[in-house]
């Protein structure tokens, strides 16, 4: 269940407290953190290397995104970063990098996380939240339907510089 969206955290979970799933907004980038993104993003690129304390410093002090992390048991296992910027026609949000540890699949918490992003997104004034994912990922995309995301009729265009 959602704090209030003001908040930095917001937690959700069972009825086991062991296996209650916290989500923070990174404000300070600490080892920590920083080991946790060399342990995730692997999971979710094997192309993309994991970003450094700079790069995690840039995003969390970024006034136009998020960088959400999830944690049990007090341990970091899945993050999240939400994207939001403003054009002509309101204002839109995505979210991307979207990883749970393999070890925590299952368990609540990329719906945690997810849940977290649209609430923060609403806070902000979007118009609406879009994400991708690959059609591989089954289990994701279940979710993301589950969450209320839908299919969105469009062509993806990626221009690689």
């Amino acid at each position: 269940m959602a704090q209030d969206p003001t908040d930095h955290a917001a937690e959700t979970g069972t009825a086991d407290a062991s296996n209650a799933v916290t989500i923070e907004i990174v404000e300070v980038v600490t080892d920590e953190v920083v080991a946790a993104f060399e342990h995730l993003i692997p999971q979710l690129s094997s192309s993309s290397p994991p970003p450094t304390r700079t790069d995690l410093e840039a995003i969390a002090a970024a006034g136009d995104s998020a960088l959400f992390v999830a944690r049990v048991d007090g341990a970091i296992v899945g993050s999240l970063t939400l994207a939001c910027y403003r054009i002509p026609t309101g204002c839109k949000a995505w979210i991307e990098d979207v990883v749970v540890s393999d070890q925590v699949r299952g368990r609540g918490v990329g719906e945690a996380l997810n849940r977290a992003a649209i609430d923060r997104a609403r806070t902000w004034g979007a118009k609406n939240v879009s994400l991708t994912s690959r059609p591989s990922r089954e289990a994701a995309n279940r979710l993301y339907q589950r969450l209320g995301f839908m299919p969105y009729d469009t062509n993806l265009y990626r221009y690689t510089l």
